[in-house]
Protein backbone atom coordinates (compact mmCIF):
# COMPACT_ATOMS: atom_id res chain seq x y z
CA UNK A 1 0.00 0.00 0.00
CA UNK A 2 1.05 3.93 -0.58
CA UNK A 3 1.83 6.39 1.68
CA UNK A 4 -1.31 6.57 3.93
CA UNK A 5 -2.99 10.33 3.90
CA UNK A 6 -5.11 12.11 6.23
CA UNK A 7 -8.57 11.32 4.65
CA UNK A 8 -7.55 7.31 5.34
CA UNK A 9 -6.44 7.21 8.54
CA UNK A 10 -9.59 9.18 10.21
CA UNK A 11 -11.39 6.12 8.23
CA UNK A 12 -9.30 3.53 9.55
CA UNK A 13 -9.38 5.23 13.69
CA UNK A 14 -12.77 6.52 13.77
CA UNK A 15 -13.98 3.14 14.93
CA UNK A 16 -11.18 2.44 17.47
CA UNK A 17 -12.30 5.53 18.70
CA UNK A 18 -15.58 5.79 18.51
CA UNK A 19 -15.64 2.58 21.41
CA UNK A 20 -14.39 5.28 23.87
CA UNK A 21 -16.65 8.26 22.48
CA UNK A 22 -13.96 10.35 21.06
CA UNK A 23 -13.75 11.67 17.22
CA UNK A 24 -11.23 12.25 15.71
CA UNK A 25 -10.63 16.01 14.67
CA UNK A 26 -7.17 16.26 12.23
CA UNK A 27 -4.67 14.04 11.70
CA UNK A 28 -1.55 14.94 10.11
CA UNK A 29 0.84 12.79 8.35
CA UNK A 30 4.42 13.76 7.05
CA UNK A 31 6.92 12.01 5.88
CA UNK A 32 10.21 13.90 7.87
CA UNK A 33 13.54 11.85 6.71
CA UNK A 34 14.12 8.35 7.80
CA UNK A 35 10.65 8.70 9.69
CA UNK A 36 7.39 9.79 9.05
CA UNK A 37 5.14 12.09 11.31
CA UNK A 38 1.96 11.20 12.53
CA UNK A 39 0.02 13.78 14.48
CA UNK A 40 -3.88 13.09 16.08
CA UNK A 41 -5.91 15.27 17.60
CA UNK A 42 -8.77 13.60 19.41
CA UNK A 43 -11.71 15.11 21.00
CA UNK A 44 -15.13 13.74 22.77
CA UNK A 45 -18.07 15.19 24.64
CA UNK A 46 -16.03 14.42 27.98
CA UNK A 47 -12.85 15.88 27.39
CA UNK A 48 -10.38 13.13 27.26
CA UNK A 49 -7.30 13.42 30.38
CA UNK A 50 -4.16 12.18 30.37
CA UNK A 51 -4.42 8.67 31.18
CA UNK A 52 -7.26 8.34 28.50
CA UNK A 53 -4.78 9.82 25.46
CA UNK A 54 -2.21 7.59 26.67
CA UNK A 55 -4.06 4.24 26.35
CA UNK A 56 -5.41 5.60 23.00
CA UNK A 57 -1.94 6.02 21.76
CA UNK A 58 -1.19 2.80 22.87
CA UNK A 59 -3.78 1.41 20.96
CA UNK A 60 -3.22 3.32 17.71
CA UNK A 61 0.34 2.71 17.42
CA UNK A 62 -0.52 -1.50 18.14
CA UNK A 63 -2.71 -0.81 15.13
CA UNK A 64 -0.81 0.68 13.13
CA UNK A 65 2.01 -1.51 13.59
CA UNK A 66 -0.39 -4.43 12.71
CA UNK A 67 -1.69 -3.05 9.93
CA UNK A 68 1.95 -2.33 8.54
CA UNK A 69 3.13 -6.41 9.06
CA UNK A 70 -0.22 -7.44 7.32
CA UNK A 71 1.28 -4.57 4.87
CA UNK A 72 -2.32 -2.86 4.74
CA UNK A 73 -0.38 0.46 5.83
CA UNK A 74 3.28 1.99 4.69
CA UNK A 75 4.86 4.40 6.88
CA UNK A 76 8.46 3.80 5.59
CA UNK A 77 10.86 3.21 7.77
CA UNK A 78 9.14 4.12 10.72
CA UNK A 79 6.89 6.97 12.11
CA UNK A 80 6.11 9.09 15.22
CA UNK A 81 3.20 8.69 16.77
CA UNK A 82 1.71 11.99 18.75
CA UNK A 83 -1.58 12.00 20.13
CA UNK A 84 -3.34 15.06 21.94
CA UNK A 85 -6.73 17.10 21.96
CA UNK A 86 -6.82 19.98 19.57
CA UNK A 87 -6.73 22.73 21.99
CA UNK A 88 -8.23 26.11 21.26
CA UNK A 89 -6.82 27.06 17.98
CA UNK A 90 -9.72 24.48 16.04
CA UNK A 91 -11.88 26.37 14.42
CA UNK A 92 -15.43 25.35 15.15
CA UNK A 93 -16.42 23.62 12.18
CA UNK A 94 -19.00 20.30 13.23
CA UNK A 95 -22.10 20.98 15.36
CA UNK A 96 -20.34 18.84 18.37
CA UNK A 97 -17.49 21.67 18.34
CA UNK A 98 -20.30 23.81 19.24
CA UNK A 99 -22.11 21.63 22.14
CA UNK A 100 -18.66 20.26 23.43
CA UNK A 101 -18.02 24.47 23.87
CA UNK A 102 -21.35 26.01 25.39
CA UNK A 103 -21.07 28.94 27.37
CA UNK A 104 -17.66 29.87 25.81
CA UNK A 105 -16.92 32.89 24.52
CA UNK A 106 -16.22 32.58 20.55
CA UNK A 107 -14.84 35.05 17.66
CA UNK A 108 -16.79 34.36 14.81
CA UNK A 109 -17.34 35.79 11.27
CA UNK A 110 -20.77 36.29 9.54
CA UNK A 111 -21.65 38.11 6.45
CA UNK A 112 -18.09 39.46 6.25
CA UNK A 113 -18.33 40.86 9.64
CA UNK A 114 -16.08 39.72 13.05
CA UNK A 115 -18.38 39.69 16.09
CA UNK A 116 -17.76 38.15 19.77
CA UNK A 117 -19.91 36.47 21.42
CA UNK A 118 -20.64 33.42 24.05
CA UNK A 119 -22.01 29.99 22.62
CA UNK A 120 -25.35 28.99 23.67
CA UNK A 121 -28.11 25.95 23.29
CA UNK A 122 -28.32 24.33 19.58
CA UNK A 123 -31.25 23.29 18.49
CA UNK A 124 -32.97 19.56 18.53
CA UNK A 125 -31.56 18.90 14.87
CA UNK A 126 -27.98 20.66 15.76
CA UNK A 127 -28.18 23.12 12.64
CA UNK A 128 -28.71 26.26 14.05
CA UNK A 129 -27.39 27.54 17.55
CA UNK A 130 -28.08 30.64 19.57
CA UNK A 131 -25.69 32.67 20.12
CA UNK A 132 -25.40 35.35 23.41
CA UNK A 133 -24.26 39.14 22.73
CA UNK A 134 -24.44 41.86 25.74
CA UNK A 135 -26.49 44.58 25.56
CA UNK A 136 -25.06 46.37 29.23
CA UNK A 137 -26.17 43.51 31.99
CA UNK A 138 -28.92 42.37 29.37
CA UNK A 139 -28.20 39.20 27.38
CA UNK A 140 -29.32 39.58 23.79
CA UNK A 141 -29.98 35.99 21.94
CA UNK A 142 -29.61 35.48 18.23
CA UNK A 143 -30.10 32.33 16.43
CA UNK A 144 -27.95 31.90 13.65
CA UNK A 145 -27.61 28.48 11.15
CA UNK A 146 -24.12 26.34 11.41
CA UNK A 147 -23.82 26.96 7.63
CA UNK A 148 -23.96 30.67 7.66
CA UNK A 149 -20.70 30.88 10.08
CA UNK A 150 -17.41 31.50 8.39
CA UNK A 151 -15.16 30.86 10.72
CA UNK A 152 -14.95 31.01 14.49
CA UNK A 153 -12.37 30.45 17.22
CA UNK A 154 -13.24 29.81 21.19
CA UNK A 155 -11.11 33.33 22.80
CA UNK A 156 -9.48 32.73 26.00
CA UNK A 157 -10.73 33.78 28.97
CA UNK A 158 -8.83 35.18 32.16
CA UNK A 159 -11.78 36.48 33.80
CA UNK A 160 -14.61 34.64 35.03
CA UNK A 161 -18.06 35.72 32.83
CA UNK A 162 -20.99 37.35 35.02
CA UNK A 163 -23.38 35.25 36.37
CA UNK A 164 -26.16 37.00 33.88
CA UNK A 165 -23.76 35.44 30.62
CA UNK A 166 -23.60 31.94 32.69
CA UNK A 167 -27.26 31.82 32.97
CA UNK A 168 -28.20 32.77 29.73
CA UNK A 169 -25.62 30.28 28.16
CA UNK A 170 -27.46 27.31 29.73
CA UNK A 171 -30.70 28.51 28.46
CA UNK A 172 -32.89 26.48 26.63
CA UNK A 173 -32.82 26.52 22.72
CA UNK A 174 -36.35 27.43 22.99
CA UNK A 175 -36.29 29.95 25.55
CA UNK A 176 -33.17 31.60 23.41
CA UNK A 177 -35.30 31.43 20.43
CA UNK A 178 -38.50 33.04 22.16
CA UNK A 179 -36.37 35.70 23.34
CA UNK A 180 -33.84 36.43 20.21
CA UNK A 181 -33.77 39.13 18.29
CA UNK A 182 -33.00 37.76 14.77
CA UNK A 183 -34.62 34.46 13.42
CA UNK A 184 -32.74 32.43 11.43
CA UNK A 185 -35.11 29.20 10.01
Amino acid sequence: MAFPNSEQLTQLLSPILGHRDLDVEDIKVTRAGKKSKVVVHIDGDTPPDSDVIEKVSQEISAFFDAQEEEGLLDFGAGYTLEVSTPGVGLPLQAARHWRRNRGRKVALNMAGKRQLVRIGALDPAEKRVALISSEGKNAVFSIERLENIDHAVVEIEFALPPEWEKEAAQATFEFAEENSVTRED
